[in-house]
């Protein structure tokens, strides 16, 4: 690549990367005081912001072994072809966004010929494998971390790491308004709108999807005037489409950040895959029911390494069972409505909720600068220091 200002390489390799991207790319160009250029993978986000993506994103955008045995091949041919596209490039530094599978083994491959590297999301040492930190800490220059008790299991093995805060604070997620989305739908004031997230995998979709079916056909009896809004991300939206064209009750597919916002604020409840979007979900004080299924390999694997009482990231800092979650043998249609029906019905169950989680969202950085500044704000910090050393 040709031109003026610092040269950043980025890997995302998930849809919530690809927004995390997105958002440290437009930082980036308002903080850089200067132009700046950009190569690398993500998707349609990151494209949005200027990037010429070397592969789709969803080629990386797998979870667990059952998973990702069939795609190694694939997966194998990707790392050598970024690999030696950063060595073509040299740019002055390269940000890997969460996905670590893939990214640590492109850092480790190129750890010792001069390209920085900052990975944005700390792994999760505080939940499992905690020896992963002294790894991390041989093969990066920086960590930039979402949590604020990240930085100390780093630090002390040597790795420079910067909290900048939670990117659901800057997403608009408390922003929606739900009286424009029940106009724009033409939803009555009295009908029950209750929000489902699926997930933004094929596998979690696959997985999780029937059983949401069957759990809104024992809901519908019950609530004659429910809704349903299912918000869904572009490289799944055709496979959801299909699946809930045949649910029982009028089901909205919504698009785009801005639609996901406005159902949050017309809903009165979700039942979602736990993930990112439960976070979202506690910042727009939507009460929420979490569910999620894994490949029985891949789940009996993890449960032996796995070091905390919770999945869902608010229970875990709160230390409690605050939103119900409804995993693996307990995620079934009968187990999941009638969690959904007392947030329906039980006004207290959804005030508890909303209160809550409004701690969580101060230590997940909402008040403070945008995270995505913060990050900006490193990232060129070791452009500088890299080309005051050269």
């Amino acid at each position: 690549m040709t031109g003026e200002g610092p040269l950043i390489f980025l890997i995302a390799g998930e849809p919530s990367g690809d927004l995390l991207g997105a958002r440290l790319m437009a930082a980036l160009k308002r903080r850089a005081g200067g132009p700046v250029r950009f190569a690398g993978i993500g998707g349609e986000r990151m494209i949005a912001e200027g990037l010429d993506t070397l592969f789709p994103l969803h080629e990386l955008s797998l979870m667990g072994i059952a998973e990702l045995v069939p795609k190694l091949p694939n997966l194998i041919r990707r790392l050598a072809q970024t690999a030696a596209e950063i060595r073509r490039l040299r740019p002055d530094v390269v940000v890997t966004i969460d996905a670590p599978d893939f990214c640590f083994r492109i850092a480790k491959r190129l750890k010792g010929q001069g390209i920085p590297f900052v990975h944005y999301v700390a792994p999760s040492v505080w939940a499992w494998r905690p020896g992963r930190a002294r790894k991390v800490a041989r093969v990066l220059d920086h960590l930039l971390a979402l949590l604020p008790f990240e930085p100390p299991y780093f630090e002390r093995e040597g790795l420079p790491c910067t909290f900048v805060g939670h990117p659901i604070v800057e997403g608009g997620a408390a922003s929606g308004d739900g009286a424009r989305f029940r106009a724009a739908h033409g939803i009555a004031t009295a009908d029950r709108l209750l929000t489902v997230l699926p997930g933004s995998r094929r596998s979690e979709i696959s997985r999780l999807l029937p059983d949401f079916r069957e759990t809104i056909r024992l809901l519908a009896p019950r609530y004659p005037g429910l809704v349903i809004a299912v918000p869904t991300v572009p490289h799944v939206r055709d496979s959801v489409a299909s699946e809930i064209s045949s649910w029982p009750v009028r089901t909205i597919l919504v698009e785009g950040d801005q639609g996901k916002y406005d159902a949050f604020a017309a809903s009165e409840a979700a039942l979602a895959a736990s993930g990112t979007v439960a976070l979202e979900l506690a910042l727009a004080r939507l009460p929420a029911v979490i569910a999620y299924r894994m490949h029985p390999v891949t789940i009996g694997l993890y449960r032996r390494f796995i070091r905390v009482k919770y999945a869902n990231l608010v229970n875990i800092m709160l230390d409690r069972m605050l939103v119900p979650e409804l995993l693996q043998e307990n995620c079934t249609p009968e187990k999941l409505d009638a969690a959904v029906t007392k947030l329906l019905d039980d006004p207290e169950a959804r005030r508890e909720q909303r209160e809550g989680v409004a701690e969580v969202a101060r230590w997940l950085g909402l008040g403070g600068p945008p995270p995505s500044e913060r990050a900006a704000d490193v990232v060129l910090a070791v452009v500088k220091g890299r080309k005051g050393a050269v």
